[in-house]
């Protein structure tokens, strides 16, 4: 295609042009979608796919559509409405201020602009004339990496308020024959269990209710495929989530010309939204990828973006770990968290992490069931509070983290006993718990300050703690909010006004401590979304840390995260041997959850060792572009890889995942990517347990070419579980 080199800023009115005239190109390097608009004005998407090469050919793509019943006419509308001739599952739906549910969006104008992070914005804004209503359409294109970011404000100019019944963040139309869908469902333990079928005609819906901790049992990552079912270097690809941290809701329909209707946003259950004359309504943003290579190329364009335009210090560094929480649960005092200083020191990571059970004293957090919103130390655990640790932790040469979970509260604390009703429930009906606690209602302002504060007095008391852990355990029963009924606001406010608490909450944290790492936890993969991680620098992914469980976890979150982003600790909750579950989690933020000095004096050697070998790679493994080599979903193994930016460097993990007897695993070489076929390279493998030794030699060189044509075996068997391999350009 000639390269669109786009005007700084293009405006068009309506009311200057023929309405059929208006074509808007929405475009990335490698895709094109046309909005155009139909002789009667309303805006339709003509076209989705690879770039055309001739601009001058973009007004005779709609004129190839053949649509002849009456109602197809509005199948590839860019944000459908509801109310009028419509029949098919509409973007918006509102309550008009004298009752009338007809709602009619017709083009108005259209800006584009270049923006500072490297970007170009795209504002249409449509308008029903008769009832002063207006949508503005955003589209964000990081033209290099085809990722486009999609979200609608909406507004109106009546007498009286107007009730928003649905409101999407994005109404995509692809046009074709046969698309796949792969989502995500889950539950606790078991986050990111991969689910792929054809889409068929009608209406599939993907969806969540649960508030706080959302995505406890469907993930908002999704991937569209074209013509054929998802495939790593092959085929057309959407990929993407919607930045949203509570309830959201995604339809599929395969319209009557087998064409494809995506519609995405917040979940309009129990969420109807009173809107105010003036007064604007933001969606939140779907983030999505577009690609025509596979999968692989889309989720290393997503996660350079990621790191690039979204994560919180998303090309900086990360802080390895020991947690207390397995090694103590809630049993511990301050000599038994101190003399796990030496652990941390031991083992070479950076910071010790000290877990739940630290804090209330009239109803002490002994258990899950007490003290939580009270945040004060633990005088018998910690009788010379956090402090003291900080500075032991200091003196070990080490830095000091903590957790909290600051939303939350126990009905067995001071907090539930002083602010009832800063707290979410029905003031008729029984309490119903979930980890034996409730949500703290972030809609009331008042709580928003209490949140803040947590986390401002533990920096103010401890300015050189270095770390938190904020967790989020509890979903929403029983929705109701005293503060929203006090100040006469519909209850069906409380989802999206939590949710914008939060964020209030974080841009508050981050203004004053722009700096501090913070782990998104949420008893597992409950959160995890583009939007949080405006503020969070990594997440939890699920508690499941079983090795063999992680490698598909950490697999299926490839696709959508950088592997900066995701926490993988080493526990005890597998029988495998330390080597293969130190090797699973460091192909991602790597930490520990072991009492180490009960380890064997070989497995303490190996875990040092493992460490010191992170450290020299992790930077590979944090930034660099990721290949997926070997499916274990296919194949009694896994393999994949990362590769640093001037291809000079490369490290490849595989993994065995069949344990039934068999010679070997890896019976066909692995065949490596991301290389460059014209230099040469040597390999070395890392993690090699004490006592044993590599097969690899590591004086031989091979060329690129030969290490993507060919490969190399790992020789993975039930007796070499797991083989790490470094790969270094030799000049």
């Amino acid at each position: 295609m000639k390269r669109i080199l786009f005007i700084l800023i293009c405006s068009v009115i309506a009311a200057g042009l023929q309405a059929q005239d208006v074509i808007i190109p929405i475009f990335t390097n490698d895709n094109l979608m046309l909005l155009q608009t139909s002789r009667d004005g309303r805006l339709n998407t003509v076209y989705f796919g690879e770039p055309l090469k001739n601009e001058s050919e973009y007004k005779e793509v709609a004129r190839r559509y053949n649509f002849r019943d009456n109602n197809a006419g509005i199948y590839n509308a860019t944000y459908t409405t509801a109310g009028t001739w419509n029949l098919v599952e509409p973007a918006i739906e509102v309550l008009q201020s004298d009752g009338n549910t007809s709602l009619e969006l017709k083009y108005v104008s259209h800006t584009q602009e270049k923006t500072d992070d490297n970007a170009t914005l795209t504002i249409i804004k449509l308008e029903d004339a008769l009832y002063q209503f207006s949508v503005k359409l955003f589209y964000k294109t990081w033209t290099d990496l085809n990722v486009i970011e999609q979200w609608t404000e909406i507004e109106h100019s009546q007498s009286e308020a107007v009730v928003l019944k649905k409101f999407a963040s994005a109404n995509l139309f692809f046009a074709g024959n046969d698309f796949y869908l792969t989502t995500y469902g889950s539950a606790w333990a078991r986050e990111m269990q991969r689910n792929e079928e054809k889409l068929t005609r009608g209406i599939k819906s993907i969806d969540t209710k649960l508030g706080t901790r959302a995505y406890l049992l469907q993930s908002p990552n999704f991937i569209i495929s074209f013509d054929n079912k998802a495939a790593e270097n092959t085929g057309s690809v959407v990929l993407g989530q919607l930045a949203w941290s509570s309830n959201f809701r995604y339809v599929f329909e395969i319209d009557s010309y087998e064409n494809l209707r995506f519609i995405a946003g917040i979940n309009p259950f129990a969420s109807e939204y009173t809107l105010q004359p003036g007064e604007t309504f933001k969606t939140p943003s779907l983030v999505y990828v577009v690609s025509h290579n596979g999968t692989g190329e889309a989720s290393r364009n997503l996660h350079r973006w990621a790191r690039d335009y979204r994560v919180l210090d998303g090309n900086g560094e990360r802080l390895t770990l020991l947690n207390n929480w397995e090694a103590t649960y809630f049993d511990f005092d301050e000599d038994k968290i101190t003399s796990l200083f030496k652990d941390a020191k031991e083992l070479g990571v950076d910071l010790f992490l000290l877990d739940d059970g630290w804090f209330a004293n009239k109803y002490p957090r002994n258990s899950d069931n007490a003290g939580l919103g009270d945040w004060e130390e633990n005088k018998k655990k910690l009788p010379n509070g956090i402090g003291h640790l900080v500075s032991e932790a200091t003196k070990e040469g080490i830095k000091f983290g903590i957790w909290i979970e600051p939303e939350m509260v126990n009905p067995k604390s001071e907090l539930y006993e002083n602010h009832l009703d800063w707290v979410i429930r029905q003031p008729e009906r029984p309490e119903k718990y979930f980890r034996n606690q409730l949500v703290l209602d972030l809609s009331n302002p008042e709580v928003q300050d209490f949140v803040f504060g947590i986390v401002d007095k533990l920096f103010t008391d401890s300015p050189e703690l270095a770390f938190i852990k904020w967790d989020c355990n509890s979903v929403i029963y029983n929705a109701h909010s005293a503060y929203l009924e006090r100040e006469n606001i519909p209850q069906t406010h409380l989802y999206i006004e939590y949710t914008k608490g939060l964020y209030n909450v974080m841009e508050r944290v981050r203004e004053k401590y722009p700096d501090v790492p913070i782990m998104l936890c949420s008893g597992g993969g409950g959160r995890g979304d583009y939007e949080l991680f405006k503020y969070f620098t990594e997440f939890w992914p699920s508690d499941d840390t079983d090795p063999l469980e992680r490698v598909y976890m950490q697999w299926n979150y490839s696709y959508f995260f950088p592997s900066i982003v995701t926490d993988c600790h080493v526990t005890d909750w597998s029988d495998l041997p330390l080597k293969y579950r130190v090797d699973v989690a460091s192909m991602g933020k790597l930490g520990f959850d072991i009492v180490a000095h009960e380890l064997s004096e070989n497995d303490m050697q190996f875990a040092k060792e493992a460490v010191q070998n992170y450290d020299a790679f992790k930077d590979v493994v944090w930034h660099g572009d990721m290949y997926r080599l070997v499916d274990p979903y296919k194949n009694d193994f896994a393999a994949l890889m990362y590769v640093n930016d001037n291809k000079s460097r490369a490290v490849v993990f595989n993994y065995l995942v069949n344990f039934r007897y068999m010679l070997t695993a890896s019976i066909l070489p692995v065949k490596f990517a991301g290389l460059d076929s014209d230099k040469k390279y040597a390999l070395k493998e890392l993690n090699v347990y004490p006592g044993h030794r590599s097969w690899i030699d590591s004086e031989k060189t091979y060329s690129g070419d030969f290490l993507m044509n060919v490969g190399i075996n790992p020789n993975i068997n039930l007796r070499n579980m797991s083989v790490i391999l470094e790969v270094n350009e030799v000049k």
